[in-house]
């Protein structure tokens, strides 16, 4: 592999940085990429509906597809005050770029981009089977959602998550479902509250009973938390009027096997019988539905329930990666995600074989000073090459 690949994943991952993506607002990233696959010679470049840039490289004979899946959205930069360098600037300071993206997660998709570049420039198409790199948008809000259009036009055999992992192998995550409870009240003047159904303290006592459900384990996941994150009353402000909506939403952890309806089962279960001993209570509970825009003018729509995952580390295909990583100088860890991750669309809808690997910390996505090492993303090149050769050749 051609040494100049340094220099070249650095000026990408710095090119990548200085355009602001914010989810629905990928197309100068996309653009970029494109032009890059282009340019060195990927055998196809397409966008889908959702604005997801795809380039191919195909082998010349039959094989397994394997793609590499990469967001290229960002969560926005809440105050550059905070920030020590610009968050779009891509400035380089003791052997670390700077900016929103670095670790979450423009530096992977580069590093991805670039090991598939000198891939076909060292093997041409003298391979069995087909290369891709998605760089996918809507992740930030809808963790799956817009990656179900990549696995529906590419049906890949094998999916490498490009997520932060300290270039080690994740093999599963816990999910993700935004759960919303709501009450519904009757409004009255504040001055004669016995005239009206405060929703408000309705919720309390729903919030207080449902601290006491008991989460699930998983002996490796972890539990199935289950926690408040807002709450919402209406109308807004009171202005003397007893509330007679209230809603609050909470985050649920998923663990391998859950479903929607064994989620919201013990839920459901605690509201009727608060219900059947208090015949002025009203409540409903459901997934969060959330719609976005895409920069393609199409909409993109998903119920927030993300589903959780886990391969053993003894899986072939987990051991096939971490034999050639082994045997090429790197020594990575079999663990797993702490975070949501396009995971949940390719190993917990879809079923198909899936494992993380990326460089940096995981701990410096959405945070101010953002930074990648350029350690790791060197690194990061010469791994995601090694497995385009562990899987192909």
């Amino acid at each position: 592999m051609n040494t100049t690949f340094k220099q070249e994943v650095i000026n990408l991952c710095q090119d990548l940085i200085r355009k602001s993506s914010y989810s629905g607002h990928e197309q100068n990233v996309a653009d970029i990429l494109k032009t890059y696959m282009q340019k060195n010679n990927f055998d196809k470049v397409f966008t889908d509906k959702y604005g997801n840039i795809i380039g191919c490289i195909k082998g010349n004979r039959p094989g397994p597809k394997i793609l590499f899946d990469g967001h290229i959205d960002t969560v926005p930069v809440a105050n550059e005050l905070e920030w020590t360098y610009p968050p779009f600037a891509a400035e380089i300071h003791d052997d670390k770029i700077y900016g929103r993206g670095t670790s979450d997660m423009k530096g992977a998709v580069a590093a991805m981009c670039v090991a598939a570049k000198y891939f076909k420039e060292d093997f041409g198409n003298d391979f069995a089977g087909e290369l891709y790199i998605a760089g996918v948008v809507h992740e930030e809000c809808f963790e799956g959602v817009a990656s179900r259009e990549v696995s529906k036009n590419i049906k890949p055999d094998y999916v490498i998550i490009g997520e932060a992992s300290n270039l080690n192998i994740k093999i599963g995550q816990r999910g993700r479902a935004e759960i919303i409870v709501e009450t519904f009240g009757k409004s009255c003047h504040s001055a004669n509250p016995e005239k009206g159904i405060n929703a408000v303290y309705k919720m309390a006592k729903i919030i207080e009973a449902i601290n006491t459900l008991e989460p699930p384990h998983h002996e490796i996941l972890g539990d199935g938390i289950l926690e408040l994150t807002d709450i919402k009353s209406s109308p807004y402000p009171g202005a003397s009027v007893i509330p007679d909506y209230c809603r609050a939403t909470y985050d649920r952890r998923l663990l391998v096997g859950e479903t929607k309806e064994s989620v919201l089962a013990p839920i459901k279960k605690l509201l009727e019988e608060m219900m059947a001993k208090d015949s002025t209570l009203k409540v409903n509970v459901s997934y969060s539905v959330g719609k976005e825009k895409c920069y393609t003018d199409n909409e993109i729509t998903g119920e927030r329930f993300f589903p959780g995952w886990l391969y053993s580390k003894n899986d072939e295909f987990v051991q096939k990666a971490y034999v050639q990583l082994k045997n090429n100088g790197f020594n990575p860890e079999i663990t797993q995600y702490n975070f949501c991750t396009n995971g949940s669309h390719y190993a917990g809808e879809a079923n198909i074989k899936t494992f993380g690997f990326g460089p940096s910390k995981e701990n410096l996505a959405h945070t101010a000073n953002e930074y990648i090492e350029i350690n790791q993303l060197i690194k990061a090149v010469q791994c995601y090459y090694n497995m385009n050769i562990a899987f192909l050749k």
